[in-house]
């Protein structure tokens, strides 16, 4: 009864209810959090009075953050991480409140913390139960888009692979149309060519169609145009994809410049919020290291000056953010020596210029410890690609495709490649290619949850590796 269009009609109602809900929500956990650490009911007036501008907070803040959105086709992680950005907001927004308004000292600070915890929780329970509900729709029939797909060339037959692969978005491939007459009739991907795009107008017309996309080459552009006026009279979504499957793209999305739509192929994550979480977590984290590890780092820094003459540090130049040249510290873990103009060896198992010091120093990785002296500077992150030294990027940029994407972020003093087993010297291409694959899927898939995931598996995998040498 409710089939294909009920959820579309009462989309906006939907919206409203969601809004309402996260609200609901965030208060009933203030006062339940209340309940189990004062044990006592009602909340009082100054409780309440926060509780209330919470609610105010996250009728305002969440909308902000894009939560009422359509998050068909998106994935759960960014659904969860804008969730977790917006509740963040809110609960800074009401600690700012009440230092201006000089009333934090009437607030217990672990209610403060239970609130912010299971309000968490429970927003992201709800969401998750949401979008579950939603895709158990769309499996049954319910909440779906028909969508008709123009071009059956390889770009056409790409998106309906990608459209059957994700059967949970609820859009629903119900035909291709063709220019080619000899292609009319045919199966392609399991879905037949129904006809000519002039044919589509009249399914369009009798409401059999919520979408059309245009899957024809960039170089079609007139015919394009003739296509759109065709369609004009008709009420059904219009989306143009671009043949950009051939690309190798980084954190792509379509935007506005100058009042121009743009699609970019290859920008950096590190934008927007982005670039302040991770600064934030850089700044705490490598803080906190710095100051657990400061009485080793000075016994390290003793024995290196007395095991062998020459400086306690190691500085070299190399690339950082955007490819802008930055120096880098390690402790030292070679003897002094010189090299020829431009060239820089790699570190190699059994290297005669190793320290005895140093090979230990290297094995543990101990030797990187000052590089969180780099990331406080805002030289470096704690997690990102590593950093070669500038005479390898020169190399490397030459032989292997899209190698420089890697300077897209700040380099790191550890990364998804290293974890992986892609650590040490790189004495072949290929090694180089696979360090380079891993770093941009890293910047490609960045999170704070991923930054964790990784500074986690580093403490088990990180330190101590056979390539480490």
């Amino acid at each position: 009864m409710f089939k294909g269009g009920f959820l579309k009609q009462h989309a906006s109602t939907m919206s409203v209810v969601a809004r309402v809900m996260d609200a609901v929500l965030v208060v009933a956990i203030g006062w339940f959090s209340y309940f189990l650490y004062v044990d006592q009911w009602p909340a009082s007036v100054h409780y309440t009075g926060m509780m209330v501008r919470a609610l105010l907070l996250v009728l305002l803040v969440f909308p902000m953050f894009g939560m009422y959105r359509s998050w068909r086709g998106v994935s759960l992680v960014e659904e969860l991480r804008q969730c977790t950005f917006a509740w963040g907001t809110v609960l800074i927004c009401l600690v700012l409140l009440a230092f201006m308004t000089k009333t934090s000292a009437a607030y217990s600070r672990v209610w403060f913390g239970l609130w912010a915890v299971d309000g968490w929780m429970a927003l992201i329970a709800f969401h998750v139960a949401l979008r579950i509900g939603l895709r158990w729709l769309r499996r049954r029939g319910v909440n779906i888009r028909r969508v008709a797909l123009i071009g059956v060339g390889q770009l056409g037959r790409s998106v309906a692979q990608h459209l059957h692969e994700s059967p949970w978005t609820g859009y629903v491939l119900t035909g291709f149309y063709d220019d080619d007459a000899a292609r009319h009739g045919e199966m392609v991907e399991g879905v037949r060519v129904e006809g000519s795009p002039e044919e589509l107008i009249k399914v369009a017309e009798s409401g059999g169609l919520d979408e059309v996309w245009l899957t024809l080459p960039l170089k079609a552009e007139d015919r394009v145009k003739e296509i759109m006026r065709l369609l004009r009279k008709t009420t059904v979504n219009v989306r143009f994809v671009p043949n950009i499957f051939g690309f190798t793209l980084l954190n792509q999305s379509m935007g506005e410049l100058a009042g121009v739509p743009v699609i970019s192929l290859n920008s950096s994550p590190m934008i927007g919020i982005n670039r302040w979480v991770k600064a934030l977590e850089d700044r705490v984290l490598a803080g906190l290291i710095l100051g657990l590890a400061s009485p080793l780092m000075l016994l390290i820094a003793l024995a290196v000056k007395l095991s062998s003459p020459g400086p306690v540090l190691f500085r070299q130049q190399r690339h950082g953010w955007d490819g802008r040249p930055i120096e880098i510290y390690k402790f030292r873990t070679m003897v002094l020596h010189a090299e020829p103009e431009g060239c820089v060896t790699q570190c190699q198992r059994f290297d005669v210029r190793l320290t005895p010091l140093g090979a230990l120093l290297r094995r543990t990785s101990l030797d990187e410890l000052p590089q969180f002296l780099n990331v406080l500077q805002g030289r470096m992150s704690i997690v990102g690609p590593r950093p070669h030294a500038v005479q390898h990027n020169e190399q490397y940029k030459e032989l292997i495709e899209d190698y420089m994407q890697r300077h897209k972020v700040k380099p790191g003093i550890t990364g998804w490649a290293q974890i992986n087993g892609w650590r040490g010297e790189t004495d072949t291409l290929e090694k180089m290619r696979k360090r380079v694959e891993y770093d941009l899927q890293y910047i490609s898939n960045w999170s704070l949850w991923f930054d964790l995931k990784i500074i986690f598996l580093t403490m088990f995998r990180g330190f101590v590796h056979k390539n480490a040498y």
